[in-house]
């Protein structure tokens, strides 16, 4: 039985969440030979300033504002 942990900054939609968890169950099921109904997902949202990238927040990150920014305006 795959257990899956998936940690994503906070904002994706259920949408995005559901497509995104058919997307990674059909691959368990033809890569790993498992059953569709024994393929276990946790999301975990975080929030940007408790995730660091190099070193640097990704609430401070200018590289990754327009990300952060589009996750918190949905």
């Amino acid at each position: 039985m795959p257990n899956i942990t998936v940690e994503l900054l906070a904002g994706r939609t259920l949408e995005q969440r559901r497509d995104f968890a058919k997307a990674v169950a059909e691959s368990a099921v033809e890569i790993l030979g498992a059953r569709r109904q024994d393929v276990r997902m946790v999301f975990s949202e975080i929030t940007p300033d408790i995730v660091a990238n190099g070193g640097v927040l990704a609430s401070e990150d200018e590289s990754r504002a327009a990300v952060v920014a589009a996750l918190a305006d949905d």
